[in-house]
């Protein structure tokens, strides 16, 4: 049984630091802009799109959330997804976040690069200047696309050099090694940006392997697998090496079939520098702190493990050291 009560856990000062900001579409805004656009989804309501919303893999998932992207055309509509998910953090208690965006899923679409990072920075700075929340964007890779495609989007994205903070991997893993990426996260280390990779959710821990040793991450995305080789265990604890976990996520996408078996308090409990996150809350069913309460009520969270994994979520962000401080001193008066 757990001592945290959910207005502790309300409270609690939190970084996100796994989260698609494509992810947090939710129907509403997406028949919102579709109809801004005038754009006709295949649904014929709300509710008929929530229940498309029931998926039973990554695939099947990816699918709808590819397909929800469409609606995004205008800067205005990069803005208005991208607040909407900042007006849910201040609700939560989240202080700190680093979205990613998929900006192939745009330009794909001849979505310039510029309409994304317009809209996108603009409510960031507003959710600094309004909210209080600080930001540092992730641009992301699509694995299922080619090395050759990221090269050309990192090109395509240097003008915008001072609006992201690091380059990450995402989308599905089965078949897109992080090996197939090292000569582009090559190019990324030697411009002095920070580097994260999905790793070890649909993939195996090798996938983890890679990510440290090719791509030389500072984060793992995921990385639950990482239990199937007690020596990357032993690794990721020597280096204190962030794992950005999703426990809702993981158990929609059956990488767990109940959250009562999620591996995360076990990691927390051997030293690992685990995290809690939200990846696509609009289509796993929660946001940061819904996943805080689902581990609650699962796997017993005390009171003193959830001011630890907030305490990971600032060391694990990408803030500077004295910003890091700040956030940490204010974890120590609750303990």
């Amino acid at each position: 049984m757990s001592d945290v009560d959910t207005g502790f856990l309300r409270s609690l000062p939190k970084a996100e630091l796994h989260l698609h900001l494509e992810g947090t579409l939710e129907p509403e805004l997406m028949f919102q802009l579709a109809e801004r656009n005038d754009i006709t989804l295949p649904y014929s309501d709300v509710e008929a799109l929530r229940d498309a919303y029931e998926f039973g893999n990554l695939q099947d998932f990816l699918d709808l959330y590819y397909q929800g992207a469409g609606v995004l055309q205008t800067e205005q509509d990069f803005y208005d997804l991208t607040w909407a998910y900042l007006e849910r953090c201040a609700a939560d208690g989240v202080v700190h976040v680093e979205p990613f965006f998929d900006p192939q899923t745009h330009t794909a679409r001849s979505i310039p690069m510029s309409v994304q990072f317009r809209g996108i920075t603009r409510a960031l700075n507003d959710g600094q200047e309004k909210l209080g929340i600080s930001s540092r964007l992730i641009l992301c890779f699509l694995r299922h696309l080619s090395e050759e495609d990221a090269f050309t989007t990192l090109q395509q994205a240097l003008p915008w050099r001072e609006h992201f903070f690091a380059v990450g991997l995402d989308s599905g893993e089965k078949g897109n090694p992080p090996a197939k990426f090292q000569r582009v996260f090559d190019e990324v280390h030697k411009l002095g940006l920070k580097i994260v990779a999905h790793a070890g959710e649909e993939g195996p821990a090798d996938y983890i392997w890679q990510a440290l040793n090719l791509l030389k991450v500072q984060r793992v995305d995921h990385g639950v697998r990482c239990t199937e080789d007690p020596a990357l265990v032993q690794r990721l604890n020597d280096t204190q090496m962030p794992l950005t976990v999703c426990p809702l996520s993981n158990t929609r996408l059956k990488v767990f079939t109940d959250m009562s078996e999620h591996n995360i308090m076990q990691l927390l409990e051997q030293g690992l520098c685990v995290t809690i996150n939200s990846d696509d809350p609009a289509y796993f069913g929660g946001y940061l702190l819904d996943n805080y309460l689902a581990v609650r009520d699962a796997l017993g969270m005390t009171k003193a493990q959830a001011i630890q994994l907030a305490r990971n979520s600032f060391t694990a962000s990408f803030l500077s050291e004295e910003e890091k401080a700040g956030h940490l001193a204010t974890l120590d008066k609750l303990a």
